[in-house]
C-alpha cells in the first residue's frame, strides 16, 4: 500500500535517479502504447464474438424449417395439413409456407438468377419460429400425419457455429494474456537496462545512506508513468481505429461487427490501468532483483 502512495504521490528527488531520456524511455513508451492498442482489438474480438455466438444461438434456436417432398398434385394438400398442425402446437409464434418468389431468392445466391424454379422438383419450404418448442414432438407427428414433410430444427448447423464462435471467443482471451505478458517482459528489459546503465550512481547513492526501497521506488514511478501515458495513447488510438470500422448493419460481415457497444466503451479505458498495473509489478520486482547483484 505504501508503494502505490508513494507511486502517486511521487519523490522529486527521487525521480532524478532515473534517466529522463535514453531508449528505454522510448522502448518502455512504445511498447506500452502498441501492446495497449492491440488489446484493444482483442478486447472488440472477444466482445464481438461472444455477441455473434448468442445471436446465432437464439436466431438458429427459435427458426425451424419444414420440407415438404411431395408430387406436385398433393403438395399444396399437404402444405395446408403442415400448417394447420403447426397452428395446434404448442410454442409455435409463426409459420409461413414460401412461395415460389421467396425461394428463387434464397437460391439465388447459388444457382443465378435465372433459374427455371417451376422445371425443377424443388421441396416446399415452410418456415417456422417458435420459443420453447418440443421439435421431436413435431417431427414424430408430421411423420405419423403428413409422411411428406420433415422437420429441420437447424441443429447440425447450429452447433458448429456456436462452437466456432466461442473458441475465437477464448483465442481473444488468450491474445489479451500474451498482450499483457509481453508488456510485462518488455518493461522488465527496459528497467533492467536502464539499473544496469546506472549502476555506479546507485552505488553512490548507497554509500549516502539510500535504502533499496528508495531506489526501487524510483525506477518503478518512472516506468509505471511511462507504461500508463505510452498505454492510454494506444488505447485511445486503437478506440478510434474500432469507431472507424464500418458497422455490421452496413457492410453485413462478420470482421466489421468489431466494435464496442453501450457500455461496452468504457471496457478499453481499463486497458491503461491495467497496463500501469503490470507495468509496476514488473519494473519493482526487476528492480529489487538488481539491485541485490549491485551489492
Amino acid at each position: 500500500m505504501g508503494a502505490v502512495l508513494a507511486l502517486i504521490i511521487g519523490d522529486r528527488q527521487a525521480d532524478r535517479v532515473v534517466p529522463p531520456t535514453g531508449f528505454t524511455v522510448w522502448l518502455t513508451v512504445l511498447t506500452s502504447a502498441a501492446m495497449a492498442f492491440l488489446a484493444v482489438f482483442a478486447l472488440a474480438l472477444t466482445l464481438a464474438t461472444g455477441r455473434l455466438a448468442e445471436r446465432w444461438s437464439d436466431s438458429l434456436a427459435q427458426a425451424m424449417t419444414i420440407r415438404i417432398s411431395a408430387p406436385a398434385e398433393q403438395r399444396q394438400a399437404q402444405t395446408d395439413a403442415v400448417l394447420a398442425i403447426l397452428e395446434a402446437t404448442p410454442g409455435v409464434a409463426s409459420a409461413s409456407a414460401l412461395d415460389a418468389s421467396e425461394q428463387a431468392a434464397l437460391l439465388e445466391p447459388w444457382l443465378g438468377p435465372d433459374l427455371p424454379l417451376d422445371r425443377l422438383p424443388l421441396p416446399r419450404l415452410v418456415e417456422v419460429v417458435g420459443e420453447d418448442l418440443d421439435a421431436q414432438g413435431l417431427r414424430l407427428r408430421l411423420a405419423a400425419e403428413v409422411p411428406g414433410a420433415v422437420l429441420d430444427d437447424h441443429t447440425r448447423w447450429r452447433a458448429p457455429l456456436v462452437e466456432a464462435a466461442g473458441r475465437l471467443r477464448l483465442l481473444g482471451w488468450v491474445a489479451l494474456l500474451l498482450i499483457t505478458a509481453t508488456l510485462g517482459a518488455m518493461v522488465t528489459l527496459g528497467a533492467q537496462a536502464a539499473l544496469s546503465a546506472n549502476s555506479e550512481v546507485i552505488r553512490v547513492l548507497r554509500l549516502v545512506g539510500a535504502r533499496d526501497a528508495y531506489v526501487a521506488r524510483a525506477f518503478t514511478r518512472r516506468f509505471t508513468l511511462r507504461a500508463l501515458t505510452g498505454a492510454a495513447g494506444g488505447t485511445v488510438l486503437g478506440m478510434i481505429a474500432i469507431a472507424a470500422l464500418p458497422s455490421a448493419e452496413a457492410a453485413g460481415g462478420f470482421l466489421t461487427g468489431l466494435a464496442f457497444s453501450g457500455a461496452g466503451w468504457l471496457l478499453p479505458l481499463l486497458i491503461p490501468l491495467i497496463c500501469a498495473g503490470v507495468a509496476f509489478a514488473a519494473t519493482r520486482h526487476a528492480a529489487l532483483r538488481a539491485l541485490v547483484r549491485f551489492q
